[in-house]
């Protein structure tokens, strides 16, 4: 609570801001960590989204005190994810890179592309494999128990790719920002 004497702010009463931002740069970390991503990278990218301008490798580097390929490595896995971009211009020769504020947009690029890549993956898996399997459900040489294996197996791999076909669905509602308010598209 904020206390007043005579019209002015006591400052001492005021939590400090960088302390707040802490405290939210662990949460980012904290929940990055929750979806595979390393938890130092979620750190990067916390001081990141509160820095409102572009930051060199050097600046990260020397901000998480942590190595050069480290950090290189950090900034590949973010700049993959579309968390942060790496911008035209350069300062003093050097890359600078600027990280995506708009948590829907991030939701939108980091979930997208992760789930793209799993509808590709799986499709690709399960169409390769749906011809034999009818082959062998369809060959005069296939045991009867190979044959209701191979049936069994193919209604399974029917049932995924359904649900695959569905999760590209979703994937491309996600993509053209369906799922978010208004006010967030524009």
């Amino acid at each position: 609570m904020v206390k007043e004497t005579t019209g002015n702010l006591n400052h001492s009463s005021l939590p400090d801001r960088y302390e707040l931002r802490e405290k939210v740069i662990d949460a980012i970390a904290n929940t990055m960590d929750l979806y595979g991503v390393n938890h130092t990278f979620g750190r990067l990218y916390g001081i990141m989204y509160f820095e409102d301008r572009p930051m060199t490798l050097e600046e990260m580097k020397n901000s998480m005190n942590m190595s050069k390929s480290n950090m290189s490595y950090a900034v590949r896995s973010l700049t993959e994810s579309q968390m942060i971009y790496k911008l035209e211009e350069k300062k003093d020769r050097q890359d600078q890179y600027l990280a995506e504020t708009d948590f829907y947009r991030t939701f939108q690029n980091f979930f997208g592309s992760k789930l793209q890549r799993e509808v590709d993956v799986m499709l690709e898996g399960i169409r390769a494999v749906i011809p034999d399997l009818s082959a062998i459900i369809l060959s005069e040489h296939t045991s009867p128990e190979d044959r209701n294996e191979a049936l069994r197996d193919l209604h399974k791999l029917q049932h995924a790719e359904q649900y695959y076909i569905w999760l590209q669905g979703f994937v491309d509602q996600l993509q053209e920002g369906s799922f978010y308010p208004s006010s967030a598209q524009e």
